[in-house]
């Protein structure tokens, strides 16, 4: 059997980790019913965080959204009878018990992918399609890692993204409707900065730096767990909505927003902060310079992963602009003062923006997440 007679597939999905879990999935979820001939059930713990990301999602047991069936996933799951020809297990989540069974008494039995979380560590070329045999019921699974070189799964990235991308970059009009659409007039000479993260101390130096900025600075915060910490250097109480002018800094407070107008942030602003995976994928198909809020873990283990990041994006730069690069991300991530690592990076835009553009073609080149999931069913 190939990959296009495998004609239904499902997606389990437990929110733990903010939205990126949720996210990544649903991103699968959409592409996959969009782009290919399948039936594509996802199933989702929590639909009102689904609802954050996409307006339309209402809080039933189940709809049909952008092709896609999402099913609510309670912990009584006993509904399903006939298991998927493709089961995608996100981030170890763990299937139901009775949709194990169900697995079991298909007569070929299905796919089933454990989706990883997104790491560029060296030993995950190693573990990228691995088998390991169910102990109960005998059924082989393969684990399924994204990652930023040919020896890994790819990144989720739509058939069409790039091209929709080019198109709003080429028209000048439309990003301005777009930041008009979010309350946003852009004076001619600002950088435009857009801002999400975790909480982090190192904000407040960076909010210094911008104030002190020779560029103009126009910070653009989608409501998210930053804003507490730019409210408590700014002694203020900003709120969506609410702008704040201080220096050469303009700070504008946006609403949360659906993926589809996170993507176009991400092409409007000349620089951007993104945070956990999902952010951080789609900033790098955006091929503009960013900095990633990598999510914190115990040891600093998450520096880890970071460098190991870092190691592959860095590779082909100047010296000096590595070095810059480093600092930054690294003084971000530990909440350090990092206002001059920030005007290195400003110093040299030019180079670190065509850096991005090539970055950006370098990892299309390796395909992408779902097509390459696809392709390893035949």
């Amino acid at each position: 059997m190939t990959a296009k007679d495998l004609k239904t597939w499902d997606i389990f999905c437990r929110v733990i980790d903010n939205y990126g879990d949720i996210g990544v999935c649903w991103r699968l979820a959409r592409q996959l019913a969009n782009e290919y001939p399948f039936e594509v059930r996802l199933w989702v713990d929590d639909i009102r965080t689904l609802a954050k990301i996409w307006p339309s999602a209402k809080n039933t047991d189940q709809q049909l959204l952008e092709k896609v069936d999402v099913c609510v996933w309670r912990e009584d799951f006993n509904t399903v009878i006939a298991a998927a020809d493709v089961v995608i297990e996100a981030f170890a989540c763990n299937l139901p018990d009775s949709y194990l069974a169900a697995m079991k008494r298909k007569t070929t039995p299905p796919h089933w992918f454990n989706l990883e979380y997104l790491s560029a560590e060296e030993w995950v070329e190693g573990c990228h399609g691995l088998l390991s045999m169910h102990p109960q019921h005998g059924l082989k699974k393969v684990f399924f890692f994204p990652g930023v070189t040919a020896k890994t799964g790819g990144l989720l990235k739509e058939a069409s993204l790039l091209n929709e991308r080019d198109l709003f970059l080429a028209n000048p009009a439309q990003r301005l409707d777009f930041l008009k659409n979010l309350d946003v007039e852009p004076a001619e000479n600002e950088l435009i900065v857009s801002l999400f993260g975790y909480e982090n101390t190192a904000i407040a130096s960076l909010i210094d730096a911008w104030i002190e900025s020779p560029t103009p600075v126009l910070c653009l915060v989608p409501a998210s767990k930053i804003l507490p910490s730019i409210n408590r250097h700014l002694g203020q109480t900003l709120n969506v909505g609410d702008e704040f002018a201080r220096g050469a800094l303009r700070f504008k407070v946006i609403p949360f927003l659906t993926q589809t107008d996170y993507d176009r942030l991400l092409w409007a602003c000349n620089f951007n902060f993104v945070r956990g995976e999902d952010s951080f994928v789609r900033a790098q198909w955006a091929a503009k310079p960013f900095i990633w809020h990598i999510y914190p873990q115990d040891e600093d283990i998450h520096i880890t992963k970071l460098d190991a990041f870092l190691h592959h994006y860095l590779e082909g730069l100047n010296p000096t602009l590595q070095s810059s690069i480093t600092t930054f991300w690294h003084e971000w991530n530990q909440g350090l003062d990092c206002s001059k690592s920030w005007n290195n990076c400003l110093a040299d835009l030019k180079n670190l923006q065509q850096h991005s553009q090539n970055w950006c073609e370098s990892l299309s080149s390796l395909g992408d997440l779902v097509s390459n999931m696809v392709r390893s069913c035949d």
